[in-house]
């Protein structure tokens, strides 16, 4: 039977993921339940077919293991899948729906990420997340110093002047039970300045590594941070459609286009009719 499978909707789970099998003409095949430790068995025995996912976390592993198979892996936007829903939603009909959309000739995929683009995704997250934590907390020192009167200056960069007052045991204008929790902030604050470091480091290493971002880099006004950024988020070059370019070569111009003289703009403007004008603003 399994012969005849042409291609496969795959519902992902933690544990229990769902399989729904179609021929060449769209008639259910295979309709099975796996649990995690089965599903690479099953797909190992199954002839190269087409396969596809919903993009969710996890769906990028995954595609890439599906892929080292030998099968073609096409995922899909959970947007998309939601219309071909038969029934109330479940593991299983979302698995039949996952199967016909992927045949649609007009549905849009999501390219599978490598493994190198993930990390390099990891690392962007977690100092973002770091960075809001650090935001949080230089908030909630400066919102808790002044219900006391104690006021300092903007920019993040000052709030060590409010950090020097807490540790400060002469500072009379901070009472000594706030002082010993706000001490805690202060500790959590450094503790997170220090990983910052330590992220900005990995970038640093991460984009030495990759000669895309070293490419990158050469443009001016590109650093470490942006090149790493979109080293892990561009898809191929390869996966390109015109949609992605809709002005052609002036999506990403060479060089910067002749600027016009005022004059001429004028007397293009003066020629302009009034109507097509309102409609333009």
């Amino acid at each position: 039977m399994r012969d005849e499978v042409h291609v496969v909707g795959l519902d992902i789970a933690k544990s229990v993921f769902h399989v729904h099998g179609a021929d060449q003409h769209g008639r259910e095949i295979v309709r099975r339940k796996l649990r995690r430790d089965d599903v690479e068995q099953f797909f190992r025995v199954l002839p190269s077919c087409l396969v596809g996912l919903e993009a969710c976390p996890g769906a990028h592993f995954s595609g890439r293991l599906l892929r080292s198979m030998g099968h073609e892996v096409r995922l899909i936007p959970a947007q998309y899948v939601r219309p071909y829903v038969k029934t109330n939603k479940n593991d299983a009909a979302d698995a039949e729906a996952i199967c016909e959309a992927v045949t649609r000739p007009t549905m849009r995929f999501v390219p599978i990420k490598e493994e190198m683009q993930q990390e390099i995704l990891v690392i962007h997250r977690v100092r973002a997340m770091l960075i809001r934590q650090r935001t949080q907390l230089i908030n909630a020192i400066r919102g808790h110093l002044a219900e006391f009167g104690v006021i300092g200056p903007n920019r993040a960069h000052n709030i060590g002047l409010l950090t020097v007052l807490i540790e400060d045991e002469s500072e009379a204008r901070i009472p000594a039970v706030a002082r010993h929790a706000l001490r805690y902030l202060v500790e959590q604050l450094r503790e997170v300045k220090t990983k910052l470091a330590r992220i900005d480091s990995n970038l640093v290493a991460v984009a030495r590594g990759s000669s895309a971002c070293r490419r990158l880099m050469t443009i001016p006004g590109v650093g470490v941070v942006t090149a790493s950024a979109l080293v892990s988020s561009m898809r191929d070059p390869a996966d390109r459609k015109r949609r992605h370019f809709p002005r052609g070569s002036d999506w990403c111009p060479s060089s910067p286009p002749p600027i016009q003289p005022f004059q001429e703009r004028l007397q293009v403007h003066r020629r302009q009719p009034h109507h097509a004008m309102v409609m333009a603003g």
